[in-house]
């Protein structure tokens, strides 16, 4: 009788099968199409939205429309040029010649009104430009009005500010592009600290900051050929292609920021998880323990790859609900998050980070010593919780210090298979080793050490986990043998 055949391997291992087979070739495929999608990105423009881009059935969108066509785009955002003339023993022929000098910067179509108010102690220029408000040209002529501020202080004596919608707008993009960069680095330096500190590694984090990287810029590319390009702009019912709303960069980069670290948590805890848990990822042959981090990869995305499938596909589905039918202002958001969350769910998460792992094998387990006893601990797998409950009741004897099988020490110093009792009010005397490693023991009793393998109770509470708590309640006076004397 024929053996029963083996059952067919799931679609998330044949996935990750397939993606680990080939790392290097599909790490390249994935970053170089990245790249390939971003480059519309190096044409975005930011602007606050008006009247252009609502639908052309709107009333607004026609008035708009209508004035351009008349009147020239400029007149749909004119710029106000004001201050105080209240000095000034000519306002009329002072504002004259001030409006004379402003109508000769270049991109200035006419200068509409040139006046001092009803009182003569404030002047006001109004100042139509050649080109719309959203025109990248109209946020040149703003900047290139505030530059002659001093030269026109010395010759008018006017202390000039420019203003209006149009000005604040172009403003407020300029100070959101400004903060694109310090927020990025801030929210990548966290992401950095944070993972480090979780996985106990460098290459993770390092490797989920890239994914980050690469899914952002390339959302962007995304809605920069859509919205700058206009490729399927009809489509996707976009109105007018132009510059995009400015906070659209900041609010993708915060949300999927969010949500890119959540799968990344799902995926990796795991493959971690497994790695830890696997005899052979403390074997001293490198090819025993990089076989045991590819095994860890592939169970450990195999068994995460339906939460973050699930997750990515409801919050695709979420954001581009609002791309054919919502508000235009709106649609660059949308379009972009879920560009944004199915680039880093399915290309960056599941097929980039798997590959990347596989190459870095045992490697993308590894941290520096220096580092490991700077960081905090942090036990997100409740691996701490689970050895309290299951050491819950050893030893059993109500000894204050309690040891079994206890490996202290390293490089310096080292004591193998440790076992201790030491009861209320009684005391303990090492003798037979040398200074070092005796320092490194006391240390360890008090919690200022870490121990190695075995089993460590001080006071009842088990050792590493609740080292905090014995370093505030236990003492540990060092003397050396110079001080002794």
């Amino acid at each position: 009788e024929a053996p029963p055949a083996e059952p067919r391997p799931r679609g998330s291992r044949r996935w990750v099968a397939g993606v680990t087979r080939r790392p290097i070739l599909v790490s390249l495929a994935i970053v170089l199409g990245l790249g390939v999608v971003a480059v519309p990105a190096l044409s975005l423009d930011l602007a606050l939205p008006n009247a252009g881009v609502l639908p052309k059935d709107s009333e607004a969108r026609q008035t708009y429309d209508l004035v351009g066509e008349q009147f020239g785009p400029g007149f749909n955002g004119p710029l106000i040029l004001t201050g105080t003339i209240v000095t000034s023993t000519d306002p009329l022929g002072l504002m004259e010649d001030l409006g004379d000098a402003v109508a000769e910067v270049p991109g200035v179509k006419e200068v509409a009104l040139a006046t001092p108010n009803e009182t003569a102690d404030t002047g006001i220029v109004q100042i139509i430009p050649e080109t719309a408000p959203d025109d990248p040209a109209t946020a040149d002529l703003v900047r290139e009005l505030r530059s002659h501020h001093d030269e026109w202080l010395d010759e008018f004596g006017i202390d000039l500010k420019v203003t209006g919608f149009t000005a604040v707008g172009i403003d407020i993009s300029d100070q959101l592009g400004a903060a694109l960069l310090p927020f990025g680095i801030f929210v990548i330096g966290l992401s950095l600290i944070l993972l480090t500190i979780v996985f106990r590694s460098l290459w993770v984090p390092i490797t989920a900051a890239a994914g980050y990287l690469l899914s952002i810029v390339a959302a962007f590319g995304v809605v920069g050929a859509v919205f700058e390009w206009g490729w399927f702009a009809d489509a996707l019912h976009v109105a007018k292609v132009g510059p995009i709303i400015s906070f659209m960069p900041i609010i993708l980069m915060g949300v999927l920021f969010g949500l890119a670290m959540d799968y990344q948590v799902f995926l990796v805890s795991r493959m971690r998880e497994d790695f830890v848990h696997d005899p052979d990822a403390k074997s001293p042959d490198r090819a025993t323990r990089r076989a045991a981090a590819l095994r860890a990869v592939r169970s450990g995305f195999s068994g995460s790859a339906k939460v973050v499938t699930a997750a990515g596909l409801i919050m695709f589905a979420v954001f581009v609900a609002f791309v054919p039918e919502g508000d235009s202002s709106l649609k660059p958001i949308a379009l972009g998050l879920a560009a944004g969350i199915a680039i880093d769910a399915f290309l960056v998460r599941m097929t980039l980070i798997p590959a990347l792992m596989a190459i870095l094998g045992e490697r993308a387990w590894e941290i520096p010593a220096w580092l490991e006893r700077i960081l905090p601990s942090v036990d997100i797998e409740g691996e701490a919780v689970e050895r309290e409950r299951h050491l819950a009741a050893w030893p059993g004897d109500g000894s204050v210090v309690a040891a079994d099988d206890l490996t202290v020490g390293g490089d310096i110093a080292a004591l193998d298979g440790l076992s201790l009792r030491l009861a209320p009010g009684s005391a303990v005397v090492a003798t037979g080793l040398d200074a070092a490693t005796l320092r490194v023991l006391a240390l360890t009793i008090a919690g200022r050490v870490p121990p190695g393998e075995g089993r460590l109770r001080v006071a009842g509470h088990l050792l590493p986990g609740r080292a905090a708590w014995v370093r505030a309640h236990v003492g540990c006076v060092l003397v050396d043998d110079q001080d002794a004397t």
